[in-house]
């Protein structure tokens, strides 16, 4: 059974970092693209990071180009997002999920179970 466990959430200051983490289960992560969305109250979900799996290359949504990085951990079966500098405008949910290509976030698989919150908030 494929499932993503998403992690590392929080309560943050604007300006602040958190890191959030993908774990992956019943299938190994460096198959495939994975990308980490959000979805903000009463906002459609939207692609916000995204690691290639053919060479690593990684892709940003314009409102967080600069501040956030996404890395792979294969030997974890891991992916990350670390943030910083955070805005009260990333508060969101936070989920991640795999697909082919990073320039095709309609074809991700994911959970989309719960996510991590992430609240940016003074």
């Amino acid at each position: 059974q494929l499932q993503f466990v998403e992690s590392g959430g929080g309560l943050v200051q604007p300006g602040g970092s958190l890191r959030l983490s993908c774990a992956a289960s019943g299938f190994t992560l460096d198959a495939y693209a994975i990308g980490w969305f959000r979805q903000a109250p009463g906002k459609e979900r939207e692609g916000v990071s995204c690691i290639s799996s053919s060479d690593g290359s990684a892709y940003y949504a314009d409102s967080v180009k600069g501040r956030f990085t996404i890395s792979r951990d294969n030997a974890k079966n891991t992916v990350y997002l670390r943030m910083n500098s955070l805005k009260p405008e990333d508060t969101a949910v936070y989920y991640c999920a795999a697909g082919l290509l990073c320039s095709d976030y309609g074809s991700f698989f994911g959970s989309w179970g719960q996510g991590t919150q992430v609240t940016v908030s003074s």
